[in-house]
């Protein structure tokens, strides 16, 4: 799975998700409150915390569907 400064960062992110609900491999990042701009601080948060720079290519929705579609892009950043 992913370590615990993604968890962190990444529920930073999801106004929708409450404390102590499960972040989930497949929940969609959408249903819990990532909008586009949430996505812009995500992904710089995600750059400074992992010292990465997200590709061109990585830059699409699909790659902010889930935890486990963003952890599997970022991961592949290293």
């Amino acid at each position: 799975m992913w370590d615990e400064k993604f968890e962190n960062t990444l529920r930073e992110s999801l106004p929708f998700l409450a404390p102590d609900e499960e972040l989930r491999e497949d929940m969609s990042l959408m249903g819990a409150g990532l909008d586009s701009m949430g996505i812009v601080q995500l992904l710089s948060r995600l750059e400074d915390a992992y010292d990465v720079r997200f590709r061109d290519e990585a830059l699409t929705l699909e790659t902010f569907e889930t935890p486990g579609t963003l952890w599997k892009v970022l991961t592949g950043l290293r």
